[in-house]
């Protein structure tokens, strides 16, 4: 393909900034946008404020190019309402329309991110799916009702269905009851699960229903149980089963039943800790129906580590973008960002994978940032938004899946993977914290004078 003279410029000076604009326009084509929201509207109607104007307002915000909704709306050129009304848009989107953005995302670059990098079978070629619950913080209290009240205003919750081969987020339930308990919203993910696919989960997930919900769609599964749920019955001993890097491993026969009353065979897989986790246990059980000619008990152990790459996931939404925005207090509001800010996450991905195909960076010892990623793309895209003429996307808007997947290669053979790694810092060393008076802690002490001492400032 023949580049434009300012897009070639900028596919050798800043090419992550123009792989950006590529997969967006993939995940959010506006003309898809709006026929999604025709399809999974409720009782919203589309007006004078298209559903694909919105998306694209708060996915400025969501990779932090824009500090607010109302900066974004005020940047924006021919926005046909008030900011009142993108307001009341954002604040009546239906938590099921979110789902089926995030959804219907992840369905368009997954394709392309498998041309790209396609993902190495693993764990005798099951697709790996992470399922977590991640709470909203607490909002501001801008809305009349909650300034009265002193405590946290939870405005949401999601189930996050994530798949670690390809690190895009895959699904999400989006709650607005922030109490909710988690497993009363797995009706919908039970409904979607497919045979080939292992699901990991923690103990929340741990009931008899779930569990032989994944076991009737031809799923395995991994989950850690439950001190109370879903109560297995023995039907072997215990037995010693060897050792893995965290402690002693032990296997046992159980059974659950069904609510039809089927008797359902499982594994009990238990390991033992060297060392206690944070909350103090020394015994993890786990529940699996996972073969035991295809995974020993200890492989089953190592595999449930890998369900905190979704934690990992949650800490780099809030870090590197935008997905918690406090001052959205209503709970739609805050769920549309969050899954706005989840899809801009599943762009990134797209992004690493393209880089990691054409640079060998495992074997350079390079872990590409999300962070630097990110930093790069808010100091270039609106630059070259601005610079580049309307016409010159238009061949690249038209390019198939596997002619995109090729064009990101392309591009991304430009990009210098030392420039994205990461820069892990060491443990941090144990402070023991003394207590301080509050004429102590008061105090302040010029920091130049310090320094200019030489010495270390004590009290």
């Amino acid at each position: 393909m023949v580049m434009d003279a300012v897009v070639e410029r900028f596919a050798k000076k800043s090419p992550i900034t123009l792989m950006t604009r590529l997969a967006l326009q993939r995940a959010l084509e506006p003309a898809w946008l709006d026929g999604l929201f025709e399809q999974h509207r409720q009782r919203q109607y589309t007006g004078e404020l298209l559903f694909s104007t919105t998306v694209d307002l708060m996915s400025v915000v969501a990779v932090g190019m824009r500090p607010s909704v109302h900066a974004a709306f005020q940047a924006a050129p021919n926005v046909p309402v008030s900011v009142q009304a993108v307001y009341d848009k954002i604040k009546r989107t239906e938590p099921g329309l979110v789902r089926a953005l995030v959804r219907g995302s992840a369905e368009r670059l997954s394709p392309v991110a498998q041309l790209m990098r396609p993902p190495p079978p693993t764990l005798k070629g099951y697709r790996v799916r992470i399922i977590d619950g991640n709470h909203l913080p607490a909002s501001e209290k801008r809305l009349k009702p909650l300034r009265a009240f002193r405590g946290a205003a939870l405005p949401g919750q999601s189930l996050v269905v994530y798949d670690p081969a390809t690190e895009i987020v895959a699904d999400i339930v989006p709650c607005e009851d922030g109490h909710a308990n988690e497993r009363s919203l797995m009706a919908p993910i039970l409904a979607h699960a497919q045979a080939g696919e292992l699901w990991i989960g923690d103990r929340n997930f741990s009931t008899r229903d779930i569990l032989a919900g994944w076991h009737a769609h031809g799923c395995k599964f991994i989950v850690r149980e439950h001190g109370s749920s879903p109560n297995p019955r023995e039907t072997g001993p215990l037995r010693r089963s060897g050792r893995v890097e965290t402690g002693v491993v032990y296997e046992q026969a159980v059974t659950i039943e069904s609510a039809t009353g089927q008797t359902i065979a499982l594994r009990r897989i238990e390991l033992h800790l060297d060392t206690p986790t944070e909350d103090g246990d020394t015994v993890i059980r786990l529940l699996t129906n996972l073969p035991k000619s295809q995974f020993s008990a200890g492989k089953v152990a190592c595999v449930y580590r890998r369900r905190w790459k979704i934690e990992t996931l949650f800490q780099r939404l809030e870090s590197v973008l935008h997905s918690e925005m406090t001052s959205l207090g209503h709970p739609r509001a805050a769920l549309l960002a969050f899954g706005v800010a989840v899809l801009a996450w599943n762009v990134l991905a797209v992004l690493q994978l393209a880089v990691k195909a054409r640079h060998d960076v495992q074997a350079a010892g390079i872990e590409l940032s999300p962070y630097y990623l990110a930093a790069e793309i808010r100091a270039q895209y609106a630059g070259m938004m601005t610079a580049i003429a309307a016409a010159a996307w238009q061949a690249y808007d038209a390019l198939t899946t596997p002619q995109l997947a090729c064009v990101l290669l392309d591009i991304a053979a430009q990009v210098d993977p030392h420039t994205l790694r990461k820069h892990p810092r060491g443990p941090k060393k144990p402070k023991k914290k003394a207590f301080a008076s509050r004429s102590e802690v008061s105090r302040h002490v010029s920091t130049a004078r310090v320094l200019k001492e030489g010495g270390i400032y004590e009290l």
